[in-house]
């Protein structure tokens, strides 16, 4: 939108012509989605406490959590809008990558709303059906799989890339590509969705990984950056660093009011959109597999929770966790909730360091 004007007015103002650089609107993004996170956040958080959409606390879980019970919760709208107004003032609209992404964390973002406004509203701890949830979802992933798969214009956007070697990468075909974009949007929004347990854990995480893959999407929809790291070059995926800009952006605002002790929490609305953003942008740049070593600590917490289901199912009622997720377990352990979180911090950071490192180490 505003680049559309920016481009008008460099005719006249060769000054605008900076934002027809990518690297140049990703940082404008960024400071715009924090700016109006920062300046709408303390109405949002109003809103929901008039509207009493406080958050419920599990009767089973650790005490100390039992004083969260009615903290606004929802707060995920908030980070949606901020990066949808965002995208849409400063990214390149006749990309269409832009619009993949973004109608995916919008839609993954309405399935989270629908879920948390009936557990919150309606009183229904179930929330909306496990079903319905995974079936829309799930939809939803499989229509951006489906289209990224068919537009696909050479075969190194059906290959998966593996890192750390310039010439290893397995051809999918659309099919199989199709079945592991599924996996990987899924997959990603349900594991953040898992992990947002504590005040702030989720979203720094989210921030950092989002700012690694806008690097990745630079460098892949650059044809001389992507030839001289050994990356697929993607047309057209650089634009992805405007929309992870403004997810950085939005996210950190978010952490401003999420920073412990919580005024607002995220919600479903917010961790399946956030999780379902960051799986789409690593599949379009083709980065799945460095997506799973960035974003370990949401591996980690979902293979807690499976792996503590199976063995509760298959041991006859032992556990392996004191609790599953893993943030719960290290919680029961004796750590603070905010050394579990600034340590699954730090552990984030350097997996995103080593993720990273892969653009060169090759």
């Amino acid at each position: 939108m505003l680049l559309e004007l920016a481009h008008w007015l460099a005719q006249d103002i060769r000054a605008f012509n900076v934002f027809n650089y990518i690297t140049f609107r990703a940082v404008v993004a960024m400071m715009t989605a924090l700016a109006i996170c920062w300046v709408f956040g303390p109405m949002v958080i109003r809103k929901l406490t008039q509207y009493k959409i406080g958050q419920a606390v599990r009767d089973d879980g650790p005490k100390s959590h039992l004083t969260k019970a009615g903290t606004p919760t929802m707060g995920g709208a908030l980070i949606l809008i901020a990066v949808g107004i965002t995208t849409l003032l400063w990214a390149d609209l006749r990309n269409r990558y832009v619009w993949v992404v973004l109608l995916v964390t919008l839609g993954f973002g309405a399935v989270g709303w629908v879920d948390d406004w009936r557990k919150v509203v309606y009183r229904d701890p179930r929330g909306l059906a496990s079903r319905w949830k995974y079936l829309w979802t799930s939809l939803i992933a499989l229509a951006a799989a489906v289209y990224l798969g068919l537009t696909a214009s050479v075969p190194a956007q059906l290959e998966l890339i593996v890192p750390f070697f310039k010439s290893v990468a397995y051809p999918l075909g659309v099919a199989g590509f199709v079945v592991l974009t599924y996996f990987v949007i899924t997959g990603t929004s349900h594991a953040v969705n898992l992990t947002d347990g504590l005040d702030g854990l989720a979203i720094m995480p989210a921030v950092m990984v989002s700012g690694a893959l806008g690097i990745f999407a630079y460098a892949a929809g650059h044809a001389v950056f992507s030839k001289y790291l050994g990356v697929p070059y993607v047309q057209g995926a650089g634009e992805l660093a405007v929309f992870c800009g403004a997810l950085c952006g939005a996210g950190l605002g978010f952490l401003w009011f999420n920073a412990y002790p919580a005024e607002v929490f995220m919600g479903d609305v917010g961790a399946l959109a956030i999780g379902a953003a960051l799986g789409t942008v690593a599949v379009v740049v083709r980065q799945e597999i460095v997506l799973f070593i960035m974003g370990g600590l949401f591996v980690a917490e979902t293979l807690s929770v499976m792996v503590q289901v199976l063995y509760f199912k298959y041991s006859g009622g032992k556990r392996i966790f004191r609790m599953a997720p893993l943030h719960h377990h290290y919680e029961l352990s004796g750590w603070k909730e905010t050394q579990v979180v600034v340590r699954f911090w730090i552990i984030t950071m350097m997996l995103v360091l080593f993720g990273l490192s892969t653009l060169k180490l090759r």
